[in-house]
């Protein structure tokens, strides 16, 4: 079982820095899409999150968590995770915006650090280690 501690906390850490990355591809990506390309707001945030987990998954595989496990089948765990974190996103992003009429990048923003407590707990405890 995975205990949380220091070296724990470390990853944690490495994981954030790594998400403020994937933060400014995914905005940057979406900033393109939406507002240059004039596509959707949810096809812009969805385009936004891939690139960013692409980016994430490569990070956190050799500078988070220093993975050696086959790529193939991390990836792909790594990946449901994400598409799963996408799905609370674009939820989120929904509601944020939607309902309690936030504004799109204000509500983009919140639903990022929502879902990054998922996207955490979920690699850690099943994929990578």
């Amino acid at each position: 079982m995975n205990e949380f501690n220091l070296e724990t906390f470390y990853k944690l850490v490495r994981f954030g820095i790594t998400g403020l990355i994937g933060m400014g591809v995914d905005f940057g990506t979406t900033w393109l899409v939406r507002e240059k390309l004039k596509w959707n707001q949810y096809i812009a945030n969805s385009c936004g999150f891939t690139l960013a987990v692409i980016n994430n998954y490569l990070i956190n595989r050799y500078w988070t968590f220093h993975s050696n496990q086959n790529w193939l089948p991390e990836f792909g765990k790594f990946l449901l995770f994400s598409l799963i974190g996408l799905l609370l996103n674009n939820s989120l992003l929904y509601f944020f915006h939607e309902k309690l009429k936030v504004r799109f990048y204000y509500a983009k923003a919140m639903a990022i650090g929502c879902v990054f407590i998922w996207n955490f707990f979920s690699n850690w405890l099943y994929n990578f280690h």
